[in-house]
Order: C-alpha cells, then structure tokens, then sequence
C-alpha cells in the first residue's frame, strides 16, 4: 500500500507503533497564513504503514488560518485542544457548514471536500489534532495550487474565473509565493 511493506511482525518492536511528532509544536511563522501541520508517516510511525490513518498536529498563530483545502484520499476529523477554531467545508452543492470549536469539541471534513481552519482569537494560539483516513491523504491548498502551479494557470482562466484583472492576479501570485 502507497509503495511502503508491511512490518515483519518478526522485526516489529513497540517503538514502531509509537511516536513524539506531534509533541512538539510547529513553526507557524514559516507561512503567510500562520499555521503549522505536522503529519504522522512512515518514517516517524513505522507501525501505521498499511493502516488507512494517520494524524496531525495543527498548530494556529493568532488570527492565523489553515486555507482552504482539501484532501483528495482522506476523511478528517479535528478536535480543537487549545484556543478557539472556526472550521467549515463545503458540499458539493456549495453549501457551507461551519462550527467554532473550542478544546474537546469535534468537527468532521467529508473525504475530497474544500475546508479550513481559523483561529478567531487575535491573541492566542490554537491547537488541534486531526485524524485522516489514510496514510496517504495528500492535501491541495486552493489559493497556493491555483496561484502558483508550475506551469502557471493562465493568467486569462484566472482573471475569467475569479473576475479579476491581470494585474490582481499578479498581486495575488507575489503575495503567495512569498
């Protein structure tokens, strides 16, 4: 499964089914929005190889926000561990479902589906932790996949589908590519 054996349950250890990397918090200034995800994988949990899950830390600067998202092989569940989280999806009928959250409370994100995260306090941080559905969920951030994809999007398909002008788009592409 994703290129990856099966432990040798002869070679397995407990240290395999075990990890400290989502103890520690992420850097969330590395990043215009101001967040952090840190993902369990084969390299730092052996054990979860072939298992269908995986989790993640999500560390959120004040006012700082996950964008828009979505992860094509995976279902996610987030509960909020500290601060206050706006998250929400959308259907594919362009519903939106949203929900604040606040430690202990949980949300769940339909498999494929656009959805973010925002920590509504200006001051503090927020944490959550994330459960996926697969090993494997891979993750397509909406601005950053439209505005910066090599080869670029033409800028006329962007300018025609968010009704803006060339030099917008050239704005938006500078601010997300740092």
């Amino acid at each position: 499964m994703n290129g990856q054996p099966c432990l040798n349950p002869e070679l397995a250890s407990p240290t395999h089914f075990a990890t400290s990397a989502l103890s520690k918090p992420g850097n969330t200034s590395k990043n215009a929005f101001g967040f952090s995800v840190i993902l369990t994988t084969n390299q730092n949990l052996p054990g979860h190889r072939t298992q269908g899950l995986s989790m993640a830390r999500v560390d959120i600067a004040p006012d700082g926000l996950v964008p828009p998202h979505a992860h094509p092989r995976a279902s996610e569940v987030t509960t909020c561990l500290k601060g206050d989280i706006l998250v929400g999806f959308v259907d594919t009928s362009n519903t939106m479902y949203t929900q604040r959250l606040r430690p202990g409370e949980s949300f769940v994100f339909p498999k494929g589906l656009i959805h973010f995260l925002y920590n509504v306090d200006s001051k503090s941080p927020a944490l959550a932790i994330s459960g996926l559905s697969s090993e494997n969920p891979g993750t397509q951030v909406v601005p950053t996949a439209t505005f910066t994809s090599k080869p670029p999007m033409p800028d006329r398909v962007l300018e025609k589908a968010f009704m803006i002008d060339g030099q917008e788009v050239a704005r938006i592409r500078n601010h997300l590519q740092g």
